[in-house]
């Protein structure tokens, strides 16, 4: 035990050595850059000065913050409340009443009379006649002729090719495990009992009556049927007409006439029945119901439960992945031009010239006079007196006691609570860099080998060589 004591202290130095040489190694071999001379050094002079003031020194300041609270406070609110109130007033209750009058009126009376009168009247006479004409018409003949005509088409080529891809799918795996589950189950008794049943019999009583039967037999009877009408319809004979807009004959069918035409008659036969009464002697059975008793057995179940363990299968399932491989099709295309040729067909016209000779109808118009006699209605009126009976409305009014209602509103007063918001302040304190080598650079100005020693509250002193 004495002997091990010496162990701590032997790793103690150890370990301080090795931070030594770790420190000379971080100097380059010496004991820290302050033995380094700045003209030895040029332009990285001031590294020892800046690797003195890198430990920033803070102060710490305190800051007033508002911050927002809320509070409850009462505040009275005003609700109006409506009411009906009954005020008795009086209104005026106006009644239309009629009297009969007596007035007299002239009533015309008119009455239609007729006298002769003798008129001269035209009438027309029209006569239609037929005049020769001849003209020249032109009647074009076409043609249909064909030329050749070469294109040229672009067709698609398509080419179906396969790549290999790769996919991944889950294979559901299932395992079937057991659990034992308790269960009650049911054993059934039965037993039998027997109860008292009445039920009715019916016993049979037969009886002798005659009754009249409906009976007959089937005639047959030949009757004649008038034939039904029918609707026929007969057109004439037709005509042809030359028609000079199309320069040729078309026919004009006949006029229709409908005519009724009667089918000849018909002979049926048909069974008619002749009914008559007869006499049957007829026997009645009537049943007479009495009452018995009976024993009736009935099975009574009883249901006696009991437990029983069963081992009930339940299935678990989880997912393997597999990489599989498919063959995915895609298909490319490309156009071939190709040349085809075709008929195209194209029509010709000219005009062959032809005489053709038609009658063309005119109407001419004769007037004749005539002598006609016609009546002629005039009216004659005269007046009469009668006497008439009307009701003449009078108004009459009278005061009636009446209640109105009337809508009063009041104001009642409630509190509640209303949410506000004042300002608190608040002391907030926080830690601020107070560093002595950055105000020591600012007051000398910043040389080359012043790199990230300046801070931002003195860039405006700073040279080229001392940048942020």
């Amino acid at each position: 035990m004495k002997s091990a004591a010496w162990i701590p202290v032997a790793a103690v130095a150890l370990f301080l050595s090795a931070l030594g040489e770790q420190t000379e190694a971080a100097y380059c071999g010496a004991d820290s850059y302050n033995c380094c001379p700045t003209e030895t050094c040029g332009a990285w002079g001031r590294f020892g000065i800046a690797r003195r003031c890198r430990k920033p020194k803070t102060r710490i300041v305190k800051d007033i913050v508002w911050e927002q609270k809320e509070y409850c406070c009462p505040v009275t609110v005003y609700d109006t409340c409506c009411k009906t109130v009954a005020v008795p007033c009086t209104r005026t209750v106006y009644k239309t009443c009629y009297r009969r009058e007596r007035y007299t009126v002239c009533r015309p009376v008119y009455k239609t009379c007729y006298k002769t009168v003798c008129q001269t009247v035209r009438q027309p006479v029209y006569k239609t006649c037929y005049r020769t004409v001849t003209c020249k018409v032109r009647k074009p003949v076409y043609r249909t002729c064909y030329r050749d005509h070469c294109y040229t088409v672009c067709r698609p080529v398509t080419r179906t090719c396969y790549r290999n891809v790769c996919y991944t799918v889950c294979r559901p795996v299932y395992k079937t495990c057991y659990r034992t589950v308790c269960c009650t189950a049911y054993r059934t008794r039965t037993r039998t009992c027997y109860r008292n049943v009445c039920y009715t019999v019916c016993k049979p009583v037969t009886t002798t009556k005659w009754v009249d039967v409906c009976t007959g037999e089937w005639k047959t009877v030949r009757e004649r049927i008038p034939g039904c009408r029918s609707v026929r319809v007969n057109r004439g004979c037709g005509s042809w007409k030359w028609n000079p807009c199309s320069c040729k004959c078309e026919y004009t069918p006949g006029c229709c006439c409908v005519e009724k035409v009667r089918c000849p008659p018909q002979v049926i036969c048909r069974k008619v029945w002749c009914p008559k009464v007869v006499k049957k002697k007829v026997c009645c059975t009537t049943y007479v119901t009495c009452v018995k008793t009976r024993r009736v057995p009935y099975t009574v179940c009883e249901r006696i439960p009991y437990t029983v363990k069963r081992r009930v299968p339940y299935t678990t399932c989880h997912f393997v992945k597999e990489c599989r491989t498919r063959r995915v099709p895609y298909t490319t295309c490309h156009m071939v031009r190709q040349t085809k040729h075709c008929r195209v067909p194209y029509t010709t016209c000219h005009y062959v010239t032809r005489c053709i000779t038609k009658r063309v109808p005119y109407t001419t118009c004769t007037w004749r006079c005539r002598t006609i006699k016609r009546r002629v209605p005039y009216t004659t009126c005269h007046m009469v007196k009668e006497c008439r009976t009307r009701l003449v409305p009078y108004t009459t009014c009278h005061t009636v006691c009446d209640v109105r209602y009337v809508t009063k509103t009041t104001c009642v007063p409630r509190t509640i609570m209303v949410k506000r918001t004042k300002c608190v302040p608040r002391v907030i304190r926080r830690r601020v860099c107070c560093d002595p080598c950055q105000t020591a650079c600012c007051d000398q100005g910043c040389t080359d080998g012043c790199t990230d020693v300046c801070d931002e509250g003195c860039n405006d002193g700073c040279t080229d060589g001392c940048t942020k």
